[in-house]
């Protein structure tokens, strides 16, 4: 029971931070979503350094790995909101932003995960698991 209540935290804490980005950096004016874009990349370098530390001679515990990363990160990032703006661009024409936002959420997303990773394993030393 105390791990659901700790994905459940952890998400609930990550939505309210994502819903605070969206609303602070998404433009209704351009319609590009800055904010969900924003949401993405920092949770895949978060997730990039929680496992990170995860995987290293055991930094954090499964529990923290719940709460930060499935959690928090789980909560912070938004796949199917990513879903939907694109099909708002595919709807209204506009496959020029559709691609660049696509190409770039994957492209950075995933250079994010592995900048993470090699930031701990910069400051930390080599993980073993990595």
């Amino acid at each position: 029971m105390k791990q659901f209540l700790l994905v459940f935290l952890g998400g609930g804490i990550g939505s309210v931070l994502r819903y605070i980005i969206g609303k602070a950096l998404n433009s209704s004016q351009t319609g590009i979503p800055y904010g969900t874009f924003t949401a993405n990349i920092l949770g895949s370098l978060l997730i990039g350094i929680i496992l990170g530390l995860a995987a290293k001679n055991q930094t954090l515990t499964q529990n923290h790995t719940l709460l930060l990363a499935t959690g928090f990160c789980g909560g912070f990032t938004t796949f199917s909101t990513f879903a939907y703006e694109n099909h708002v661009f595919l709807k209204s024409g506009d496959f020029s932003s559709f691609a660049l936002y696509t190409i770039a959420s994957f492209i950075i997303g995933f250079l994010a995960v592995f900048a993470g990773i090699f930031l701990v394993s910069y400051l930390w030393g080599n993980p073993q698991n990595l």
